[in-house]
């Protein structure tokens, strides 16, 4: 790599981020690049695209010689409609290819609609040490609001076995759905903590762009009603013992997902799939890359030796707000030295946003941290904005 403009002191943590595209259906409130499945050859569909992944691997290997990768994370879509046995010949293959950390964390995103007895068993068998179940709800109406594939029971049946084949899994659920009052949300926090789950990711359910709730928007509960519900929230959490690590995520003690920890303590990122982002440091420059998105032409320029679309080098004027748009999102926020470190920026660079921040109730700081007040996380974004580049 030819000389840049920052001096990086050392590189941070390695993680790798795996992108499985396809769903069974397409929910109405997701932006995620996620396809619906079409075509009998299954089996064969998930040959072709297990060979572009190791081929788009290979390509990535020289930015990372050498450095272990202590987490790896399998994303989508929905990554369980894959067989146990075609992701057995995966994790086998990046095992092959990757130095693992001994301890390496590989987390598997699940959806009931494709639970089937002994399947979750099957991918503990495989190699997978944590799963993530899209539960969403337990509620059958607001799922079918959600347009999700499963009901009820199928969610409770999927719940019940990763209980018990995994030592930490999460579930995911959403709040201020439509027409869900406070009891309702309730009584799905109560069901999900009835499993006694290590972790719980918790969000709020939003509009985003192009997607169908975008053009034909659902009616939601009022803000104040959402605020009663992140609330109660908490309170429920809070007395399971589940701590608040992260705005939408809380955890038992030694269970918080390395993963995502990495990502929001700006650590880098190999993604390699469809659609997959990358954020790779160097000794004197941070990379960003993004691959094809479209599975099919993917899969063609993988196979090529060429996944990559686009590549760019983070200017030392985006860095504070990158670092922070991840490292506010904790609780515990971030060490200056960590940000001195993962940037190779000096702490002048964001002195004036720290003044404002504090001045505005929105962080504490002492001489060693940084992190957010409960007004702060109320108001994530508008703390984050400080930091964006002067234009």
């Amino acid at each position: 790599m030819r000389p840049g403009l920052l001096q990086l002191q050392g590189l941070p943590p390695l993680s790798l981020y795996v992108h499985l595209p396809w769903c069974i259906k397409k929910c109405p409130y997701c932006d995620f690049n996620s396809h619906e499945f079409r075509g009998d050859d299954a089996r064969g569909t998930q040959d072709a695209y297990i060979d572009a992944l190791f081929a788009d691997l290979e390509a990535s290997l020289p930015l990372i010689w050498g450095r272990t990768v202590h987490t790896i994370f399998f994303g989508g879509g929905t990554p369980s409609l894959f067989s146990p046995e075609a992701m057995d010949r995966l994790v086998s293959g990046l095992r092959a290819r990757l130095r693992l950390s001994a301890d390496c964390e590989i987390t598997l995103e699940a959806n009931p609609g494709t639970f089937e007895k002994d399947r979750f068993k099957a991918f503990r068998q495989a190699g997978i040490t944590r799963l993530s179940i899209g539960v969403q709800s337990f509620n059958d109406a607001h799922l079918k609001a959600l347009g999700r594939v499963h009901d009820r029971a199928q969610a409770l049946a999927a719940v019940t076995e990763a209980a018990q084949v995994f030592d930490t899994f999460n579930l995911d659920l959403m709040y201020a759905l439509p027409g869900q009052t406070l009891a309702q949300l309730s009584e799905d926090v109560d069901t999900a903590l009835g499993f006694a789950p290590p972790h719980l990711s918790i969000y709020h359910l939003t509009i985003e762009p192009n997607t169908v709730f975008a053009k034909h928007p659902p009616v939601l509960p009022e803000d104040d009603d959402a605020y009663a519900m992140m609330d109660r929230i908490t309170e429920r959490t809070a007395a399971a013992g589940l701590g608040r690590y992260e705005v939408s995520a809380y955890a038992k003690p030694g269970h918080a997902c390395a993963h995502n920890l990495n990502y929001w303590q700006f650590g880098d990122y190999l993604g390699i799939g469809a659609g997959a982002h990358s954020k790779l440091s160097f000794a004197h420059r941070i990379v960003r890359q993004v691959r094809f998105r479209e599975p099919q032409l993917y899969m063609k320029q993988a196979m090529l030796g060429e996944p990559v679309t686009q590549s760019d080098e983070v200017s030392r004027a985006d860095l504070p707000f990158e670092f922070m748009l991840n490292a506010l999102r904790l609780k515990e926020g971030f060490a200056l030295t960590d940000f001195m470190e993962r940037t190779g920026l000096a702490m002048t660079s964001i002195q004036t946003g720290l003044k404002t921040a504090e001045d505005q109730g929105l962080i504490v700081r002492d001489w060693t941290r940084v992190w957010p007040t409960e007004r702060g996380f109320d108001f994530l974004s508008d703390l984050q904005s400080l930091f964006l580049p002067e234009t």
